[in-house]
């Protein structure tokens, strides 16, 4: 379901742009089916591939063997890493920190295993900026997860990736087209951030 959500032409589009200016050795957290796979720069070199779903990595094989780029999987859990401290030139998360349990520990992870000045890339969907569509969302979180995997609909995005000790230089956020009221499951935000 989640693959078929994922992937249609607009929100492509969106993962184009987030991938822009990806470099080097990249961390992604959130790997899923390989959905951004197809959007990687030329200047990206290896992809490590943390993905706790054999389902979603499963699903990802063909994306993988069309990629020139090399893609380990290297992981579960995008909250313990088991890298070297500043072993990467980027991180790349989109969608995934709605559905891990502690997003902040993850996102400092990725803060330790990027070296100084690279950069953090995210697509992601949560807290929206709009107070009524935020007290809707916040009426049904608790109905989102338990349909949806464990995705919440109230995770401040911009806020924890700065709580998490990165820098947010690059910000932007937008509801997706449709009705009003699609609109606590549409916002959506894309942000770099870097390692100071």
């Amino acid at each position: 379901m989640t693959d078929l959500s994922l992937r249609g032409r607009e929100i492509g589009e969106m993962r184009e742009v987030a991938c822009a200016g990806l470099t080097g050795r990249v961390l992604e957290i959130g790997f899923g089916s390989g959905l951004n796979v197809r959007w990687y720069p030329p200047e990206v070199t290896s992809v490590t591939a943390i993905e706790p779903s054999d389902v979603g990595w499963k699903l990802s094989e063909p994306r993988r063997e069309r990629s020139t780029v090399l893609i380990e999987r290297a992981g579960l859990d995008g909250q313990r890493l088991d890298l070297p401290d500043d072993s990467h030139d980027s991180a790349l998360v989109t969608f995934s920190l709605c559905t891990i349990p502690d997003p902040l520990l993850a996102l400092s992870e990725a803060r330790r295993v990027v070296r100084q000045g690279g950069r953090l890339h995210a697509l992601e969907h949560g807290l929206a900026p709009d107070d009524p569509v935020r007290q809707w969302q916040r009426r049904l979180d608790p109905v989102q997860r338990a349909l949806a995997g464990g995705c919440h609909l109230t995770r401040d995005v911009p806020a924890l990736v700065a709580r998490a000790g990165w820098h947010v230089e690059d910000f932007e956020q937008s509801y997706l087209p449709g009705p009003a009221v699609a609109r606590p499951w549409t916002y959506g935000c894309r942000l770099v951030a870097v390692r100071e």
